[in-house]
């Protein structure tokens, strides 16, 4: 899944018969949706019509129209993203969406219930900010996800329940003698299996933005960008 989830490839991949460009693209869509639907709430728009606008922007983008206008210098998939939802909502689409709601396209499946609950608790940030803080949370999240099936995968899956709330711990405050104990193993093991696991979500996460990006050489660059996001909250 990795290989045909990397932006680089949907980019390249412009044919719609070409099933592997649109799977991947939905894929992403799915995974990455939530910002989106963030700023258009935080743009000002009801919930009913965030959840009309998000689902009619992605049942448009999903039939790859839009990606034959794609340029170079729009390498990244959340700046991609970002711009075609302001384009769309400059269009005011909204207008007549209940005459398309129902009209052929089948839209993705968003759980907008869940997505309120989210949105109440979002800090008071401009439209534009709460994306990218958003968007970045969204690829912490699913590099945990995909750490914690790692772990659970390799039978470690009470490691990963007494390690996890570390992650991002300055090193100074982590309790090695209370991982120790959780572990039933010594303080000095404790360290061992902390670092090692901080190591491994920090290549995650980068693995996961590197799926996001047009080439491999923006993978840095976009994870101070998104660090500096996260810090700034």
């Amino acid at each position: 899944m990795f290989v045909t989830t990397r932006w680089s490839v949907v980019l390249a991949a412009q044919d719609k018969a070409s099933p592997d460009s649109a799977a991947a693209l939905e894929t992403l869509c799915r995974a990455y949706w939530y910002p989106l639907y963030a700023y258009v709430r935080g743009s000002g728009r009801s919930p009913h019509d965030a959840q009309d606008l998000t689902q009619e922007f992605f049942a448009r983008l999903l039939a790859l129209d839009w990606l034959r206008v794609v340029l170079p210098e729009k390498g990244r998939f959340r700046t991609f993203l970002l711009v075609t939802m302001k384009r769309f909502l400059t269009n005011d689409w909204h207008r007549n969406m209940a005459q398309k709601r129902g009209a052929g396209n089948l839209p993705l499946s968003l759980d907008t219930q869940e997505a309120e609950h989210r949105f109440a608790t979002e800090p008071p940030l401009a439209p534009d900010e709460l994306y990218e803080r958003r968007w970045a949370m969204t690829l912490l999240e699913e590099s945990l996800e995909r750490l914690q099936r790692d772990f659970t995968d390799a039978g470690r899956e009470q490691e990963f329940n007494a390690l996890k709330e570390w992650l991002t711990a300055e090193r100074g405050g982590i309790p090695y003698d209370q991982i120790a104990t959780a572990l039933d193993t010594t303080e000095g093991a404790a360290r061992v299996a902390v670092h090692r696991m901080r190591k491994q979500f920090r290549q995650l996460f980068r693995q996961t933005i590197a799926e996001t990006v047009e080439a491999s050489g923006d993978v840095d660059a976009e994870m101070r960008h998104l660090v500096a996001v996260l810090s700034r909250a």
